[in-house]
């Protein structure tokens, strides 16, 4: 008879718990995994896939504006919240078949339930079950975090925004991070009136603060409310449905609906790490070493859980090198230097590298090469709205050490940037590019 159960046991279906998963079974390990809400996790159910497609939904908003002067004339048109929130949740579902799919070929049994940790090798899942697993990988990734005020349980988080009712004509989005300023462009693109409420006067802490001016001041000109130095105190119903804010040090706001978008946290409760030993961060992270092994032997873990970057692709390839280093005998680590990484808002902003802050400090004498112009395709918008692309790179050699934008389809671009960033290369070799005329991404190699 086998040691145990399974050679693998993953908690949590996410993406870096399916990845694991998936690699771990090719490599001939017996796994299994439990998810006790939907197999594809933050990602593909709740966070980027759909607020994407709600993106999409709401920027086609604006090209309706600009149809006329484009030469169209379309008649009767509206938005109809409803069927774009149904049409996004269908494709979710489509989605976590899909993943389901993966799993089920590659011959990983999945246990639609929840699972805790009861030992070094042991686990328990709701049901009662009791399994045995040589190695346990946790990946159940990061939750909402909400802060606490009277009135709360009125609030949504970005979990439930997807699977509203209706669309709020007012809303109030807490927060200052991309998740706060996604779905205040989503919201305001489709009509709603947006205040945004941040405790502090900065947003996007870890992007370019250039570039995040310039975004801000093109969200005020769409008519976005930014309430900085402000908390909620709290949230009371009104006999109408809507909901009054208090604020504390000004007029209390009366909105549809709040969303709290003020960052998520480690999805470490309840797992029955303790059992094992698992040392923790103060903020629930579970803390591992460069091969995702936390400090008890046989148990791993990857992803936001770990709270060392979350993204979803980080996410992946922690899984993967996990995958490699415990079932494929090639020990693997993840570099975690110059990760892009970007923000939906309308437009969207994206980066690689060190901002500019952050390479002066670290490098001291920097050049700074700038490109401030109206795409062209602003040309059609009643918005004088222009774009910013900016390189920051090493005085002496050139080398470029970081790439920020704002403008449209800027995510689009910067991947393809992030690879010149990752391989060193230097200022020289994007002047040496030749242009690709007319378009918004032959700035990168005029940058002046």
């Amino acid at each position: 008879m086998p040691e145990y159960d399974y050679d693998l046991f993953t908690i949590g279906a996410g993406s870096g718990g399916v990845r694991a998963s998936r690699v771990a079974a090719a490599h001939g390990a017996k796994v299994a995994v439990a998810e006790e809400y939907r197999v594809g996790g933050t990602c593909v159910i709740r966070g980027c896939v759909p607020k994407k497609m709600l993106v999409y939904g709401s920027m086609f908003a604006e090209e309706l504006g600009h149809a006329e002067t484009l030469g169209w004339t379309i008649e009767g048109k509206r938005f109809d919240w409803a069927t774009l929130r149904d049409f996004v949740n269908a494709d979710v579902d489509r989605l976590e078949g899909l993943y389901g799919n993966t799993l089920a070929s590659h011959d990983v049994e999945v246990f639609a339930e929840r699972a805790t940790i009861t030992g070094p090798h042991s686990l328990r899942l709701a049901s009662g079950r009791e399994v045995t697993a040589k190695y346990i990988l946790v990946a159940t990734g990061a939750w909402p975090a909400m802060p606490e005020f009277p009135g709360l349980e009125h609030c949504i988080s970005s979990n439930e925004v997807f699977h509203l009712e209706q669309q709020p004509k007012c809303l109030m989005v807490v927060g200052g991070g991309y998740i706060a300023m996604e779905f205040a462009g989503i919201f305001n693109a489709l009509g709603s009136e947006v205040t945004v409420v941040n405790r502090t006067d900065r947003i996007l802490r870890s992007y370019d603060a250039q570039i995040v001016d310039r975004m801000l001041h093109i969200a005020m000109g769409r008519g976005i409310d930014f309430r900085m130095h402000s908390q909620i105190k709290s949230v009371e119903k009104g006999a109408d449905g809507c909901l009054v804010v208090d604020l504390g040090d000004s007029n209390p706001v009366k909105v549809d609906q709040v969303l709290i978008a003020t960052g998520r946290d480690p999805n470490s409760v309840g797992l029955g790490l303790e059992c094992a030993g698992i040392e923790m961060a103060d903020n629930g992270a579970i803390k591992v070493d460069e091969y995702n092994r936390t400090s008890c032997d046989s148990i791993y873990a990857v992803g936001d859980v770990t709270d060392r970057v979350q993204l979803t692709p980080v996410a992946i390839r922690e899984g993967h090198a996990f995958a490699d280093t415990v079932f494929g005998g090639n020990p693997r680590m993840i570099d975690y230097g110059s990760i892009p990484s970007a923000v939906f808002s309308q437009p969207p902003l994206a980066g690689v590298g060190l901002t500019e802050e952050e390479a002066r400090a670290k490098y001291g004498d920097v050049k700074v090469y700038t490109s401030d112009f109206r795409p062209m395709k602003n040309i059609f918008s009643p918005h004088a709205e222009r774009g910013l692309y900016k390189m920051i790179v090493e005085a002496t050699s050139e080398k470029v050490l970081g790439i920020h934008m704002i403008g449209p389809e800027s995510p689009e671009i910067l991947q393809a940037a992030a690879v010149a960033v990752k391989a060193g290369l230097t200022k020289q070799a994007f002047d040496d590019t030749v242009a690709l005329h007319p378009s918004m991404a032959e700035e990168l190699v005029l940058l002046k």
